[in-house]
């Protein structure tokens, strides 16, 4: 049977994470934008809530959350806050992901338990996903840092690039080749400290959105990996890296939801209290059908995430659905953002109004997690098939 009711503890945690958008992130979210400082203060305050690892089980310290709808209900409401300090927010759990899904349990209980507890400073713990190299973007299976098989573990040399957390996770979830002929058979997936002796923070990106996050490359310099940091076993690692993709598209698309709500509420309240020609520009038809067709792209794209979402929930497989969710939702955040910058004209174009901002940050949606011509790829074999 369909239906749309949430349960009481979605509610909560919908309710929760919007309050803490609108009050722990839109007052600063300006401020990082333009400085594009890290959020730390503001991080301490989701870890204190919850926020950073409430999807992980209560044995390992989270809340136990694991709903993927819940999820896509919480990610909606923190890239409505800002998208930038929602994305350094959700790397720690997307760090995480390969391990929750594809770990033993000593690997869990080890490296899971350590992202939920604070520093001794009290500051959170951050993860970070190392799969995208300078050279291998969309072509995962492409990767060139090398796994050397040593005593007791592995040798790690090599570069990654545009990582989230990149230098300054205390946990990576590393995707390495030992043997680069082997394509994507060849792809081992380790857990990585950051505090080990070559693992070395490289360039921070200066991006033209969410700023608030924390962009850079992470250089492995002869890392000795423990044999027993392995995730699952050689030549698993494009695998899990795929699994943990699945898993989040519809997270990273649900974001884009929050993104583009964020702007179209914007562009209604404005364009209710903007009088051109006698009277509000809400009135006059090509703004009013702009704003319907908003409404329901934003409305289409949610249904998209909450579908992908779901299967994934009932434990069937999601990857034409999630990439779906992928591919649409940005597109639409990109859409939405664009027109409210244009109802709010001259003045939508200034750092006075935030759609400048939601304009810029709606842009990498297409972009990171798998652009959308790799969604539209993924949907397309699944349709048609690989030959």
């Amino acid at each position: 049977m369909i239906g749309f009711d949430l349960t009481e503890e979605q509610k909560r945690m919908q309710e929760m994470a919007h309050e803490f958008a609108e009050k722990e992130m839109r007052a600063v979210a300006p401020h990082y934008d333009e400085t594009e400082d890290f959020p730390w203060p503001v991080l301490k305050k989701a870890s204190d809530v919850g926020l950073l690892t409430y999807a992980l089980p209560e044995e390992y310290g989270g809340a136990g959350i694991t709903s993927q709808v819940t999820n896509c209900l919480v990610q909606e409401e923190l890239f409505w806050g800002c998208a930038g300090i929602a994305t350094a927010m959700g790397a720690t759990m997307l760090g995480a992901l390969p391990i929750y899904i594809s770990a033993n349990d000593a690997q869990k209980k080890k490296y899971l338990t350590m992202l939920t507890e604070a520093k001794p400073d009290g500051m959170p713990r951050l993860g970070a996903f190392a799969l995208t190299e300078p050279e291998a973007g969309s072509d995962a299976a492409a990767i060139k840092t090398s796994a050397k098989k040593v005593q007791g573990g592995y040798v790690l040399n090599g570069t990654k690039h545009f990582i989230t957390n990149g230098g300054i996770a205390d946990v990576y979830s590393v995707f390495a080749t030992i043997d680069p002929s082997k394509g994507a058979d060849g792809i081992c997936a380790f857990i990585v400290e950051g505090a080990w002796p070559g693992v070395k923070p490289g360039k921070k990106e200066k991006k033209m959105g969410i700023r608030a996050s924390h962009t850079a490359q992470v250089h492995f310099d002869e890392v000795f990996v423990p044999a027993e940091n392995l995730i699952s076993t050689e030549g698993d690692g494009f695998f899990v890296a795929m699994q943990t993709l699945d898993a989040s598209r519809p997270m990273v698309a649900a974001g884009a939801v929050g993104i583009a709500r964020a702007a179209f509420e914007a562009a209604l309240a404005y364009s209710q209290e903007r009088k051109q020609f006698g009277r509000a520009i809400a009135k006059q038809q090509a703004i009013s059908f702009m704003l319907a067709d908003m409404a329901t792209q934003i409305d289409a794209a949610r249904l998209l995430c909450w579908r992908s979402a779901w299967l994934l929930d009932q434990g069937e497989a999601s990857m034409k659905e999630s990439s779906m969710a992928k591919a649409y939702a940005p597109d639409v955040a990109m859409q939405v953002t664009t027109d409210a910058v244009q109802i709010f004209g001259g003045v939508g174009y200034t750092r006075d109004y935030p759609v400048e901002k939601f304009m810029r940050d709606a842009k990498i949606m297409q972009i990171f997690e798998g652009t959308t011509q790799i969604q539209k790829l993924v949907i397309s074999r699944s349709l048609i098939g690989f030959g």
